[in-house]
C-alpha cells in the first residue's frame, strides 16, 4: 500500500503538523481543532532506504499494510548508490 508523509499547516492558528497515512488526505488540526486541512506537500514513502549498520536496507510497504506501512525488506546492498539503482531498475 502507498504509503506517505504529509506535511499541513493549520489556515486558522498557522501552526504546522506532519501526519503518516496511506494517502495524501486532509487532516484535522491537532491544535486548534481546524477541520479538512489539506496538505501542502507529501513525502512518499512506499519504498523507503534505511542504514542497517553497514548495509543499506530496501524497505517496501506491501497492499496488505493497513494502519502502519508494515515494511518487507526488498534487499540488502553495500551502498546507498547500489540500493538507489536496484529501486530505479523496477
Amino acid at each position: 500500500m502507498a504509503w506517505f508523509c504529509n506535511y499541513y499547516e493549520c489556515a486558522r492558528c498557522r501552526r504546522a503538523w506532519t501526519d503518516e497515512w496511506s494517502c495524501t488526505c486532509d487532516d484535522d488540526c491537532p491544535h486548534c481543532g481546524a477541520r479538512h486541512m489539506s496538505p501542502y506537500q507529501s513525502d512518499d514513502l512506499t519504498t523507503v532506504i534505511t542504514s542497517d549498520h553497514e548495509k543499506f536496507v530496501v524497505l517496501w510497504s506491501p497492499e496488505t499494510a493497513e494502519h502502519g506501512p508494515d515494511y518487507c525488506e526488498l534487499g540488502r546492498f553495500p551502498t546507498r548508490e547500489k540500493a538507489k539503482a536496484f529501486l530505479a531498475s523496477d
